[in-house]
């Protein structure tokens, strides 16, 4: 069984994905501010993508991390890697629930899981962005990542964005 690590930022805790998270995660994807990730999704949905983000970790050795705000111990987010098998390479994903944006969170915590991505055998990821979704790509650039190409994603266009190396220790 693969131990999934525990990072730690100034504001935040990036941990394993938990069947406490249920309930934040049912709210995150009732509303419409989870289209660019899959939703809106029911509950009975959720639960099963919550399975499938524990299972992640467990087939691929890397997978997404439940983001905690440490001054609220809520769960305001998600971050990490995803490969699924229409996925052209493993993917830094993130997503910030309602409320929690401009915070600074997804950009902590997605610096945070590229850094970890080494040590994970993902030294240099990607992140597939719909190109309307400019506060993601604004994200992507401030890591510095830039676009690679352009694509389709399960039938909805996508530039793919490649993130630099990692720096030398």
């Amino acid at each position: 069984m693969t131990s999934i690590p525990q990072l730690e930022t100034e504001q935040l805790i990036l941990r394993a994905p938990q069947i406490e998270d249920l309930d934040a995660m049912a709210q995150f994807f009732a509303s419409p501010r989870s289209h660019s990730v899959g939703g809106p999704l029911d509950r009975g949905q959720v639960w099963r993508a919550l399975l499938r983000s524990a299972g992640h970790w467990q087939l691929r050795g890397y997978g997404l991390w439940h983001v905690i705000e440490k001054s609220s111990a809520s769960m305001c987010g998600f971050c990490g890697f995803l490969e699924h098998i229409e996925w052209p390479e493993a993917e830094l994903a993130w997503g910030v629930h309602n409320g929690y944006e401009g915070k600074s969170i997804a950009y902590e915590a997605a610096l945070a899981a590229r850094t970890a991505g080494a040590a994970l055998g993902v030294p240099q990821p990607i992140s597939m962005i719909n190109p309307q979704n400019t506060r993601s790509r604004r994200l992507a650039e401030r890591l510095g990542a830039w676009v690679e190409k352009e694509t389709e994603l399960l039938g909805e266009p996508a530039l793919i964005y490649r993130h630099p190396k990692p720096e030398a220790a």
